[in-house]
C-alpha cells in the first residue's frame, strides 16, 4: 500500500489537468482535497501498522518494490518505497497538513475561473505526490525524482500566475536557483556510488558504518559536501536562499504547502535519511552548523524590517530552516527533525492566517496599511497569535518544545558561539512576529486597507467577501469563510499539541519523538555498527550521535539544562516585550530609532544588498558574456558568419557563371565554333609537331 500513498495525489493530478478544467470548481476542488484527505487516510493506516510491527535488527520498516527502474552489469534500481520512523512521520505531515491547505484553497481560490481553479489543484496535487516520493524513496536516484519532481512544482506554482511579470520572475528564479544546488547533489550520489557500488540508502548507511570517521577532507567529507550543496538549494539556506522571499509572488496556500508541509524541509529530511554518512564527516556537519546559524541569524534581522506580511513570513521560514540545520550539524539529528514538524504546524497556520487577512482585506499585503483587525476578523487574530505564540517558543506551545531541544543541544555539543548566536535570533523571531500582530492587528485602521478592492496576491481584482470598508478604514470585514476557518482552527490545535510529543526529561517528560525517530539515524544490517561518530565543537570531545541523545535522561536533571532553558524562556519575552514598546506602544520610537539609524535600516530593508550584488557579479557578467561573446562573437561571428560565407561564395560563382547563360542563339553559336577551332588547333599543333 505504500504506493498508494504518493499515488492517489498523482491521480487527482491527472484527473484535474485533463477533464477536471471542464468541471464546476466544487467538482475539482473536491477531488482534489479528497485525493489528499485519502492519502493520508493510507499513510495514517501504514504508520498504525509500522507502530505495531516487531523491531528486526532494531528497526521497524516496512519496503515495497514496484518494479526494477534501472539495470546494468554493476547497478540495480528498483523503484522502491520504505517506510521507517522517519518517513512516517514525514508522510503524516505531507499528507496531514497538505489535506487542510486543499480544504483552505477551495474557498481562498474562488475568485478564479474553472479552468484555471483546476490548474492550480492539479498543481497543488503533483506537488504533493512528488515530495512523497522524496520522502519514501528507498535509494538516492527515487529520492531524486520527486526532488526534480517538487523543483518542477515550485515552477508551475510560484509563477501560477504567469500573466505577471513579477510572478514569471519568481518561479524561473526559484527553478534556476536549485538548479545550482542540484548539481551538485547529482554529484554527490555519483561519488557515493563510485566509493560504495549502492546508492540505496540502507545499503550506504550499513558499508559507512564499517569505515572510521574522516578526520580531515576525504571523499566521504567531499560527497556529503556535494549534498549538503543541494540542501541549501532546496531548503533555502546561504548562499542559496534568495528564491525562497521571491516565491511570494505564487497564491498564498501555495507558500503555505511550500513553506511548511514540502520542498523547502526536503534539504533537512535528506541530511536525516543519511545521518550515518554525514557522521562520517565530522568537517560538513561542522558546516552545515555554521551555515544553519547565519542563515537563521541573517534572516531574522531582515524579517524584523519587512513590510510585506508575507515577506516577514517568508524571512521566518528561512530563519526556522537555519534553526533545524544548526540542529543537524550538532548531530542532534531528532532534534532538527522535530523542529521541522511543530515548524509544519504553525508555519502553515501563520500563511494561511496571513492568506485570511489579504482575502479580507482584498490583496491587501501591506503591514503599514493594516492595523485594527483584531475585532474584525476574530477567528483569524487568535489563531494567529497562536501560531505567532508557538513560533516565538513560548511555553507551553509547540514551537517551545522543539527549539529549546535545539538550543540544548547546541550549548551541550559545545559550540557556545552558534548557541548564543541561536538565542539572539530567538530574540528576532520574537521580536518581528510580534512587531507584525501589532502592526496588523492592533490599534487603529491604517490607510483605509481594501478600501478600494486593491489587486490581490496574484494580480487579479478580488471580489470583496461581504462589504468593503470605506476610505477612512472603516466598515465591516469578514473573517475567514468556513473552509478557511476549519484549517486555521486544527492547525492552531496542532501548534499547541504537536509539542507534547517531545517533553524534555527534565520537564519530567520521556521525549517520545526521540526515541520514535532514533531508528532511522543508525546503521542497521550484518556488521553493522550500531552507532557514527560526530564531532563536538572545536576541541570537544567526539561523541556518538546516538549517544548524544540518548544521554539526554542523564542531562535531563541537570540544573544548567533547566537554567538555559529559563533563560531562553527569558529571551524570547524580552522579544516579545520589545515589540509590544516599540510596535503597541511606542510606534514612534520605532520610526525614531528606524531614523537614528537609517543606513542598518536601509541595509536590512534592502536584504543586505545580496540580490543586488548577486545582479552585479553573476548575473551581470553573465549576460555580457552572453551577449558580447557568446551570441556576437560565436554565434553570430563565427557560426553565422560561416555560414553566411559559404552562401556568398556561392553565390558570387554563381553570379560569374550565370554569365555564360545568355539566351542569344548566336552567342551560343560563335562559343561553339570558337570551342571547335581551339580543340581542333590543339590536336593540328600536336600532329605537326
Amino acid at each position: 500500500m505504500l504506493l498508494l500513498i504518493p499515488l492517489i495525489p498523482f491521480l487527482g493530478f491527472l484527473i484535474n489537468a485533463t477533464i477536471g478544467r471542464r468541471w464546476p470548481k466544487s467538482l475539482s476542488g473536491g477531488v482534489a482535497t479528497a485525493a489528499m484527505g485519502l492519502s493520508f487516510g493510507v499513510a495514517a493506516m501504514q504508520v498504525w501498522h509500522l507502530w505495531h510491527l516487531e523491531p528486526v535488527h532494531g528497526v521497524r520498516a516496512i519496503e515495497q518494490t514496484v518494479f526494477t527502474w534501472l539495470q546494468s552489469d554493476t547497478l540495480t534500481i528498483p523503484l522502491a518505497f520504505r517506510i521507517d520512523p522517519l518517513s512516517s512521520l514525514m508522510i503524516l505531515v505531507i499528507t496531514g497538513i497538505g489535506s487542510l491547505i486543499h480544504l483552505y484553497s477551495t474557498e481562498y481560490m474562488h475568485e478564479e475561473t474553472d479552468s484555471e481553479f483546476a490548474r492550480y489543484f492539479s498543481y497543488l496535487n503533483l506537488f504533493a505526490s512528488f515530495m512523497l516520493v522524496l520522502v519514501l524513496g528507498s535509494s538516492f536516484p527515487v529520492m531524486f525524482v520527486g526532488w526534480e519532481g517538487v523543483g518542477l512544482c515550485s515552477y508551475l506554482l510560484i509563477g501560477f500566475y504567469y500573466a505577471k511579470p513579477s510572478a514569471a520572475d519568481a518561479g524561473k528564479k526559484a527553478f534556476i536557483v536549485n538548479r545550482i544546488g542540484d548539481f551538485g547533489f547529482i554529484l554527490g550520489m555519483l561519488l557515493i556510488f563510485a566509493l560504495f557500488g549502492t546508492l540505496n540508502f540502507q545499503d550506504v548507511a550499513t558499508a559507512v558504518s564499517q569505515l572510521p570517521t574522516e578526520q580531515h577532507w576525504g571523499l566521504i567529507t567531499i560527497a556529503t559536501m556535494l549534498l549538503f550543496l543541494g540542501a541549501t538549494g532546496k531548503s533555502a539556506q546561504v548562499p542559496l536562499y534568495v528564491w525562497l522571499p521571491d516565491a511570494m509572488e505564487g497564491p498564498t496556500p501555495v507558500s503555505a504547502l511550500i513553506h511548511a508541509a514540502t520542498m523547502v524541509t526536503a534539504g533537512v529530511y535528506m541530511i536525516g535519511r543519511n545521518a550515518v554518512l554525514f557522521s562520517h564527516a565530522p568537517e560538513t556537519l561542522g558546516i552545515v552548523a555554521v551555515v544553519g546559524c547565519v542563515t537563521a541569524l541573517m534572516a531574522g534581522t531582515i524579517g524584523l524590517v519587512q513590510n510585506d506580511i508575507k515577506r516577514v513570513l517568508a524571512y521566518s521560514t528561512v530563519s526556522q530552516l537555519g534553526y533545524m540545520f544548526l540542529a543537524m550539524g550538532v548531530g542532534a539529528f531528532a532534534g532538527g527533525i522535530f523542529h521541522l514538524y511543530t515548524h509544519a504546524f504553525f508555519k502553515a497556520l501563520l500563511f494561511l492566517g496571513s492568506g485570511a487577512v489579504i482575502h479580507a482585506l482584498h490583496g491587501e499585503q501591506d503591514l503599514r496599511k493594516m492595523g485594527g483587525l483584531r475585532k474584525e476578523l476574530p477567528i483569524t487574530y487568535w489563531t494567529f497569535l497562536i501560531g505567532t505564540l508557538a513560533i516565538a517558543g513560548v511555553p507551553l506551545f509547540s514551537g517551545f518544545f522543539s527549539k529549546d531541544e535545539i538550543l540544548w543541544k547546541t550549548y551541550e555539543s559545545g559550540h557556545i558561539v552558534l548557541w548564543v548566536l541561536a538565542v539572539l535570533t530567538a530574540f528576532l523571531t520574537a521580536t518581528y512576529m510580534f512587531r507584525l500582530v501589532y502592526m496588523a492587528f492592533a490599534g487603529e485602521r491604517r490607510g483605509g486597507a481594501g478600501a478600494h478592492g486593491h489587486a490581490d496576491a496574484h494580480g487579479h481584482a478580488a471580489a470583496a467577501q461581504g462589504h468593503g470598508p470605506d476610505a477612512h478604514g472603516g466598515g465591516h470585514l469578514h473573517d475567514a469563510p468556513p473552509a478557511m476557518a476549519i484549517a486555521l482552527i486544527v492547525l492552531a490545535i496542532g501548534s499547541v499539541a504537536a509539542g507534547y510529543v517531545g517533553v524534555p526529561h527534565v520537564l519530567k517528560g520521556d521525549n517520545r519523538i526521540e526515541s520514535y525517530l532514533e531508528p532511522s539515524f543508525v546503521a542497521h544490517g550484518a556488521g553493522a555498527a550500531e552507532t557514527a561518530m560526530v564531532t563536538g565543537g572545536e576541541g570537544a570531545p567526539a561523541e556518538h550521535a546516538l549517544a548524544a541523545e540518548a544521554s539526554a535522561g542523564e542531562h535531563g536533571g541537570s540544573s544548567m539544562e533547566m537554567m538555559l532553558m529559563i533563560f531562553s524562556v527569558l529571551v524570547a519575552g524580552a522579544g516579545i516585550l520589545t515589540a509590544t514598546y516599540f510596535f503597541k506602544w511606542k510606534p514612534e520610537a520605532a520610526d525614531s530609532v528606524a531614523a537614528s539609524m537609517s543606513g542598518v535600516h536601509s541595509l536590512l530593508l534592502n536584504k543586505y544588498y545580496v540580490d543586488e550584488l548577486y545582479n552585479a557579479i553573476i548575473v551581470q557578467p553573465i549576460k555580457r558574456v552572453s551577449t558580447g561573446v557568446l551570441w556576437k562573437g560565436v554565434d553570430a561571428g563565427m557560426i553565422d558568419g560561416t555560414v553566411n560565407a559559404v552562401g556568398l561564395v556561392v553565390r558570387g560563382w554563381s553570379a560569374v557563371l550565370r554569365r555564360l547563360q545568355t539566351g542569344s542563339v548566336r552567342a551560343y553559336a560563335m562559343s561553339l565554333f570558337v570551342g571547335v577551332v581551339v580543340i581542333v588547333g590543339y590536336y593540328l599543333s600536336a600532329w605537326v609537331r
